[in-house]
């Protein structure tokens, strides 16, 4: 079966899924020459219709040094015109019980993360994608079955209700959590697949904007901040939008929001527990949001490998013809705001050791089927990719879960508290400098996957995460790891010494005591 654009010595690549990482992956595939065709079964985003339905079950996307890095490596003028449209974050802003709020700041080098509205950003790089010429966007198109060793896929077009069987050379599944390529990828590659559910959901609701003296609309609190009001086992978060308003998601347990059945119920639950967020929200508004936005799920999902009888494992690719990249190979819970970050970073990594590897989709195979010999350095690049690359996703999937714990909760202790100015104070005094904002290292990330292997210094567990892209996600757990034995370590020799010294004047006091007698 002939593939269009072989003809003029071009390969052809697919890319299922419309979503961020989609379009990123396309971009990045068209950069290197290949003529990309993006699959998706909604509608175009950018379609007013479809816009009132994204409206309503969209967290609003946390963008931070290592997505921002990815997009400076496929396109820094896409990168700087998104940053544009989005807020910076310093810092988290506790909202206790009694309406106080308490700044804890990200980072000692004044480092931010960044709102971005998920709908403007993805509408956004949908406009990018649709304008590189060897770029085509396909809607309401579904992918139903793939054949990756004949290199083909049936799709149905919703919009004429006919099937059609298009072939390929390479295919990206960035089609989400739901993925229909990693299902028919489990038919041919020996995977292990992990989702779960955990015992929460979500529901969205909006806080407007009010008017300052001269009628304008402003922010009803510091937009410069992610807000949080943690309550141990549910909390509220609002993220700022550049109209002003704020994003606000409800985490919570399943049992506790069934509670919540009449609007009494809702009013009343709000006032125990997030009074000074129901003055701002408008006790109308909550009403309407919870009557008419859905509560969603939080699933995390992991795939991994079984050892092949050469010692490999291959859960993300399939020789040269497959790989799955964003929440498609590892959907996680969103609370270390990595999601984006970490599909972003799919694709810079990918795109790196596709470089490495010498693939070059300009050698064309002109005929696609069974017996069409493989492209070894795309069998190679995928591998490696694979092989690197699986660490790295379940220790994010992890270290988000553990983060929930930690912003609904252990924010509001004594104990994090301490450990938080620990960690500052360790990081001050032994790293002078963080290498990722170097000239040459930010250079080298555009090349090579993480430049940094054996991070120096103290870093904190956060800044690692969001702040160094240049480390990766299973370098930053075992330096964490490390980290924390040598606190705990502390902790238990500092707590020893304090009871010893207690002893030893409890004794002194003791003696001299007798001895007056």
């Amino acid at each position: 079966m002939s593939v269009s654009g072989a003809e003029d010595g071009v390969r052809k690549a697919i890319v299922v899924g419309a979503g961020p990482v989609g379009c990123l992956a396309a971009i990045s595939l068209a950069k290197a020459g290949w003529q990309v065709d993006i699959y998706e079964a909604r509608p175009d985003l950018r379609l007013p219709a479809s816009k009132a339905t994204t409206q309503q079950r969209s967290i609003n996307l946390a963008i931070s040094s290592r997505g921002i890095a990815a997009l400076q490596a496929i396109d820094a003028a896409i990168s700087e015109r998104f940053l544009q449209t989005a807020i910076p974050m310093r810092g988290r802003m506790i909202h206790d019980i009694k309406g106080n709020q308490h700044s804890q700041l990200y980072d000692k080098d004044g480092q931010c993360i960044y709102s971005i509205d998920r709908a403007l950003l993805n509408e956004g790089l949908l406009s990018e994608a649709s304008m590189v010429p060897n770029i085509r966007l396909l809607f309401r198109h579904k992918v139903l079955a793939i054949d990756f060793d004949d290199r083909t896929m049936i799709i149905r077009s919703l919009d004429l209700e006919k099937d059609m069987r298009t072939a390929f050379h390479f295919c990206i599944g960035a089609d989400g959590s739901y993925s229909i390529v990693r299902r028919q990828l489990m038919r041919v590659v020996r995977m292990n697949f992990q989702q779960e559910y955990i015992p929460h959901e979500y529901i969205e609701l909006k806080m407007p904007a009010v008017h300052n003296e001269h009628g304008k609309p402003s922010f009803s609190l510091d937009p410069n901040h992610l807000h949080i009001w943690p309550r141990h086992s549910f909390m509220l978060i609002a993220l700022p939008n550049k109209d002003c308003s704020f994003t606000c998601t409800l985490f919570a347990p399943t049992s506790e929001l069934d509670r919540l059945a009449t609007t009494g119920d809702i009013l009343s639950w709000f006032k125990t527990h997030f009074s000074d967020a129901l003055a701002l929200l408008g006790e109308e508004r909550l009403s309407y949001d919870f009557a008419n936005n859905p509560r969603s799920p939080l699933i995390t999902i992991k795939a991994g490998g079984l050892p092949c009888i050469t010692g490999g494992a291959e859960p993300y690719h399939y020789r040269d013809r497959c790989v799955i990249i964003g929440d498609a190979a590892h959907a996680m819970v969103p609370f270390y705001g990595q999601g984006l970050n970490c599909g972003f970073e799919d694709v810079r990594v990918l795109q790196a050791l596709l470089q490495d590897c010498g693939v070059a989709p300009g050698s064309a195979l002109p005929r696609l089927g069974k017996e069409v010999l493989a492209d070894s350095r795309l069998s190679n690049a995928l591998s490696r990719y694979t092989e690197t690359r699986h660490e790295d996703l379940v220790a994010i999937c992890d270290l988000a879960m553990y983060n929930y714990i930690e912003m609904r909760h252990s924010v509001t202790t004594p104990v994090y508290l301490f450990k938080k100015a620990l960690d500052d104070f360790l990081y001050t005094i032994s790293s002078w400098h963080n290498p990722s904002l170097e000239p040459t290292v930010r250079a080298s990330i555009a090349t090579i996957p993480f430049p940094t292997h054996r991070p120096s210094g103290w870093i904190p567990l956060y800044t690692m995460v969001t702040f160094r892209p240049d480390i990766s996600y299973g370098a930053v757990r075992k330096k964490a790891a490390r980290q924390s034995e040598i606190v705990t370590t502390v902790g238990w020799l500092g707590a020893v010494l304090i009871g010893a010294t207690g002893f030893y004047w409890t004794l002194r006091v003791l003696r001299s005591t007798s001895s007056q007698r």
